[in-house]
């Protein structure tokens, strides 16, 4: 549950529609885990922003200062197993004025209809092409229904996520929570490497901080040993910890809706020298990538910078000989080296010209080396500033 004002989602569905029209949002519902169990439900970013509700299958429809929400029915059943959010707490979660049920909400989207021959909505991911997992449905049906009944249905994607992507004052404070428990509890950890077997181990620490402190995990996290490490996204947490290996630690709690995502790399015992060579490269690497973040720099000038620092770390560690060889380059830093962050941990910046201050982004300069069974990843989150930028997570070390 949010601790986040019903002010602070008004103020967001005001500035998303001063310049007028009519705005129809829905939240996702939810998808199947097993026979007949659901997963955990997690919220459509863009809905929570507007709205704080996290429950599925709501919706909400905003003209100017109006703002009506759309219950879900509930059958008696599952009332009974799951339970729903009443009305009273969904008005004072968002600040809405009225609170229909479905038919009541299509007469009157018909009757604005009359109105507006045009309504704005949340069109398809242009990324959804390149992932490996079904896209929840909502979003889709919901554009459909809008489709049968507007003359003309628009993706206001790209505008929310410029507006998101400038966070407000209590967005940041969130994050700096978020931060601050997720850099806590990495320390504790650290201190204590000696006495964990595996890798689960880890994970555990983690999950009993977060929990502890009414957070929760915002992805699934990667605790990868050894070779392990030069899978990206490997979360089998399941291997044992080996004396004198490097183990990847990339987790990040979420609190008040707002996630940190961290990741340090540390020492098993006595590392060998080439693992320490390997791991300097990477700080190093970060240290100056991070100092090259500031309003009005361009992606595409931060990006070409990034490569060269990159590739002079790969050169010294006498695994590129060619900087202009961009396959083994990418052969040992694959990934990019920012993202957004924000209510997604992979916040979309709406394609800036330039970074702003507001933003917030990670800085996560990687190098994997499959063939020596070594992966080193260091990530921090900074928040652009006017006069250049902030480490959110900087009071954690980085040392090995």
């Amino acid at each position: 549950m949010t601790r986040l004002p019903a002010t602070f989602f008004k103020d967001n569905r005001k500035t998303l529609t001063k310049k007028g029209g009519l705005f129809v949002f829905g939240a996702y519902t939810k998808m199947q885990r097993t026979l007949d169990e659901a997963h955990k439900f997690e919220q459509e970013a863009n809905f929570w922003y507007l709205t704080g509700i996290d429950e599925p299958d709501w919706q909400v429809i905003i003209e100017g200062h109006k703002t009506w929400l759309v219950s879900p029915e509930v059958d008696a059943s599952h009332q009974i197993f799951d339970g729903s959010l009443s009305d009273e707490a969904a008005l004072a979660i968002s600040g809405a004025d009225d609170v229909l049920k479905r038919d009541d909400a299509d007469k009157l989207l018909r009757d604005l209809a009359r109105q507006h021959s045009l309504v704005f909505s949340l069109g398809d991911d242009p990324y959804a092409k390149y992932y490996d997992f079904a896209i929840n449905p909502a979003p889709k049906e919901l554009w459909h229904q809008l489709d049968r009944i507007f003359n003309d249905v628009q993706d206001t994607r790209t505008e929310l996520a410029r507006q998101r992507a400038i966070k407000k004052p209590e967005e940041i404070k969130a994050l700096k929570r978020a931060i601050s428990l997720t850099s806590q509890t990495f320390a504790s950890v650290k201190q204590r490497l000696a006495d964990y077997k595996h890798e689960y181990e880890l994970e555990a620490e983690f999950t009993h901080a977060f929990r502890s402190a009414g957070a929760q995990h915002a992805y699934e996290p990667i605790v990868a040993a050894g070779a392990n490490a030069v899978t990206l996204h490997y979360v089998a947490n399941a291997s044992s910890l080996r004396k004198n290996d490097l183990v990847l630690l990339d987790i990040g709690a979420r609190v008040d809706g707002y996630p940190a995502d961290v990741t340090r790399t540390y020492a098993l015992g006595e590392p060998s020298g080439r693992k320490r060579e390997v791991h300097a490269a990477v700080r190093s690497a970060q240290q100056q990538i991070i100092g090259l973040l500031r309003p009005g720099l361009s992606p595409q000038e931060y990006s070409e910078a990034v490569d060269n620092i990159m590739k002079q770390k790969l050169i010294e560690l006498r695994l590129l000989n060619n900087p202009s060889d961009n396959a083994a380059y990418r052969y040992y830093f694959p990934h990019a080296i920012s993202h957004g962050l924000g209510v997604d941990v992979h916040d979309s910046l709406g394609a800036p010209v330039e970074f702003k201050a507001g933003m917030v982004l990670t800085v996560e300069p990687g190098i994997y080396i499959p063939k020596e069974g070594i992966g080193v990843r260091i990530e921090d989150d900074i928040l652009i500033t006017e006069s250049g930028h902030q480490n959110l997570s900087a009071n954690l070390s980085t040392d090995l």
